[in-house]
């Protein structure tokens, strides 16, 4: 079966400023290292349909979901924060965002296609069910890990985060729901300053020192990760996949390599194999040096390809 890589065209047209680190160039960089690679003839592509208010629903608050409506623009930038803003595109591409993870669940647990990456931003993995931050307006990986809960039946989940962030936001949806295993490495202390409360027994939090590499992140992963994963049984598994832990990202200080990304990869696709029948749904998160980025992952998604 193939693997899908989803986005749409309203990824591009969010854009928080010139200066700003989450930017549309992010998306070309990761394109044209694929064409590049020769990867990206093996992927098969889809066009995201919007997520539907019911959908997003499933993990964000109705006034919040007003509040974005009633913040949107029709010209210039709304700062939600001094980081997040939206633009006149910006909702429409936060709602495609959420309907990649959507369609991604729909085609993985249909049998349609193996496994999936999503090429969309904004990100999500910062947004609470009733807060937006971080860059983040919709939480993407939550909307579809809610969606194979609720829609397809599917009894387990894992949700994996390897930004070099705390994904605060998913831990606030899924904290305490027995039905959801995240399991998350980031730095800290950096924002958002979150990860070190033993806040729920389904949240395996790895904070790492700034200047870790790739010994630290592989024992954690082999240490804490994997038997939590075992333990969990995932029927699919959902990657939060952000590459802004590479030693040459400007927003931190972690030190992973290309090589640890295409590692992580690997293992992550073993424990699919083993517990969900190969079934992996991947989303980018964060990552803003674009050549890191654009190379980490093509390796990424060279080891879904050959899983």
């Amino acid at each position: 079966m193939p693997t899908a890589y989803i986005t749409h065209p309203s990824s591009l047209l969010h854009d928080m400023g010139p200066y700003h680190p989450e930017c549309p160039d992010r998306l070309h960089a990761i394109g044209d290292r694929l064409i590049a690679a020769g990867l990206d003839a093996y992927l098969r592509h889809y066009t995201a349909l919007p997520a539907t208010r019911a959908q997003i629903a499933r993990v964000h608050g109705d006034a919040y979901i007003d509040s974005l409506e009633e913040a949107s623009p029709t010209d210039g930038l709304h700062f939600i924060d001094p980081d997040t803003a939206l633009n006149p595109h910006s909702l429409s591409a936060a709602k495609h965002a959420a309907g990649a993870l959507v369609l991604a669940t729909d085609l993985v647990l249909r049998r349609e296609c193996k496994s999936a990456f999503c090429a969309v931003r904004p990100p999500g993995h910062h947004a609470e069910r009733n807060r937006a931050m971080g860059f983040c307006l919709f939480n993407n990986v939550a909307v579809g890990a809610a969606h194979a809960l609720e829609a397809h039946g599917v009894e387990r989940v894992a949700v994996i985060d390897f930004d070099v962030h705390h994904g605060n936001g998913t831990e606030d949806i899924f904290a305490g729901d027995p039905r959801v295993l995240m399991a998350s490495i980031f730095q800290h202390p950096l924002y958002p300053y979150s990860g070190t409360e033993n806040v729920a027994d389904n949240m395996v939090n790895v904070p790492l020192p700034a200047g870790s590499g790739s010994d630290a992140f592989r024992a954690a992963v082999r240490e804490q990760w994997i038997p939590a994963l075992d333990r969990h049984r995932p029927q699919i598994i959902y990657v939060s996949a952000g590459f802004d832990a590479h030693r040459e990202d400007p927003l931190a200080g972690l030190k992973f390599t290309e090589a640890d990304y295409a590692w992580v990869t690997r293992e992550l696709m073993s424990l699919a194999h083993k517990h969900s029948q190969s079934r992996l749904i991947s989303t980018l998160e964060g990552g803003y040096a674009l050549s890191a980025l654009g190379r980490s992952v093509t390796e990424h998604i060279r080891e879904i390809l050959a899983a």
